[in-house]
């Protein structure tokens, strides 16, 4: 009988001792993989051949290390190619009015010039410094947005009215620029908790948006859809694809491919970043010629 108990304990042992050899080369092909992964830019699952069930949780969280670490690289590249973009455009949106400016100024130092063009090239240099200005106060105010900077004061805000003050400030360049314009305006509407300067600044952007791309009619609508008040800013843009409306919201994306200055790429960036702070939303959408800018407003 002792016999047999001691066969079974060697039998036992050496089971013990095969599988705890088994995991441990295990572990060490693990940590290699690991050690690999961490090197490279695949993604590999650690695996045991023979686990326990302690090893296999521990090799659950590793896994789960590993794939985070993945995603936070590859947000990373993203993030660090976006920055690259936004630099390169940033530095071109600069340097094109800064080299008109600097043309100009050399034809200036021409002696024979006539007082009519010497102050048309004045009125050319100064339309640029203005440009100029207006692209490094939005990208500052885009900035202080984004970085919850902008103090914001919620209060009730009657938005039939602010976009009607916008409306009847732009009468003038709406019909200069030749647009047909629509307006539905529902009455009654609630008023909506927003700070009455963000909500003049997105409406004064999606004009702006709309005169310098828009062509023949410009439609305006405000209604009430559920919860919601919707303004909505739709006009004929024959300039513009269903591929802009996807990125239209993005820093320095212009439909101008060649950032001849003629939109610096920020206006409607702020304005997301405004209606969000606010707690409220913007989409946009392109569809049979016609581009819309929406915003739902919540009551």
């Amino acid at each position: 009988m002792k016999t047999v108990l001691i066969v079974l304990l060697i039998l036992l042992c050496a089971v013990l001792i095969v599988r705890q050899a088994t995991l441990e080369r295990g572990l060490r092909r693990a940590a290699r993989q690991m050690r690999e992964q961490m090197a490279d830019e695949t993604t590999v699952r650690l695996a045991l051949p023979c686990p326990s069930a302690g090893a296999e949780e521990l090799l659950v969280c590793l896994n789960n290390l590993l794939e985070l670490r993945q995603r936070e690289r590859a947000e990373y590249r993203r993030k660090e190619q976006e920055l690259r973009r936004q630099i390169a455009n940033v530095s071109h949106d600069l340097r094109t009015p800064l080299t008109s400016i600097l043309g100009y100024l050399q034809l200036l130092e021409q002696q024979e010039l006539s007082p009519e063009k010497r102050l048309e090239y004045f009125q050319v240099i100064e339309g640029r410094a203005r440009t100029l200005q207006t692209f490094i106060a939005s990208f500052y105010d885009l900035s202080r947005i984004e970085g919850g900077e902008l103090p914001l004061e919620r209060e009730k805000v009657d938005l039939a009215r602010a976009l009607s003050d916008q409306l009847a400030a732009a009468y003038e360049q709406i019909e200069a620029a030749g647009l047909v314009m629509e307006v539905e305006i529902a009455s009654g509407l609630p008023p909506v908790w927003a700070d009455s300067g963000a909500v003049t600044r997105i409406f004064s952007n999606l004009l702006t948006n709309a005169l310098r791309h828009g062509t023949e009619n410009l439609c305006v609508k405000l209604y009430q859809s559920g919860g919601y008040i919707v303004s909505s800013f739709s006009n004929q843009a024959k300039d513009l694809t269903a591929e802009d409306a996807a990125h239209v919201f993005e820093r320095f994306y212009t439909a101008d491919k060649m950032r001849t200055g003629q939109s610096t790429g920020l206006g409607l960036a702020i304005v997301k970043a405004l209606a969000e702070r606010m707690g409220h939303t913007v989409s946009a959408r392109w569809e049979d010629g016609w581009f819309t800018v929406s915003a739902r407003w919540s009551i």
